[in-house]
């Protein structure tokens, strides 16, 4: 299936560079528009600019960490029905419930396939009908 996420804004917050870059190449050979922060300050104003249509944020980070960061994405009611992906390396069931009860709508475990990463953003994109 050839995938063609045009115009979909896709913002990848984490503090590890490697991450960014990796989600940031693969995202816009498919199309995206993508919006990087290193940690949940700098995403919150780049959010409030740019509007993103799906918000990948890494657990942890310094300063604000991901569970902070999407609670109070959550909390605004001009964001509250944009999807929010967790991003961590740690897999256990209480790291997906305490995501799930700030608000993410899913849980990707580091390091993803690029299969991984589309296929979760498929789950919010409304495919066309040929």
């Amino acid at each position: 299936m050839d995938d063609n996420f045009e115009n979909l804004k896709i913002m990848v917050i984490d503090d590890s560079k490697t991450i960014r870059r990796t989600a940031e190449t693969l995202l816009k050979k498919v199309g995206c528009e993508v919006i990087t922060a290193t940690d949940g300050f700098d995403a919150l104003a780049k959010i409030a600019d740019s509007h993103p249509d799906i918000i990948f944020v890494d657990i942890m980070m310094p300063r604000l960490d991901g569970y902070q960061t999407c609670a109070l994405i959550k909390n605004n009611s001009a964001f509250r029905k944009t999807p929010v992906i967790m991003l961590s390396s740690k897999d256990g069931l209480f790291d997906k419930a305490k995501g799930r009860i700030v608000g993410s709508d899913q849980y990707l475990t580091k390091p993803f396939s690029k299969d991984e990463l589309l296929n979760t953003i498929r789950q919010y994109v409304p495919q066309a009908e040929k």
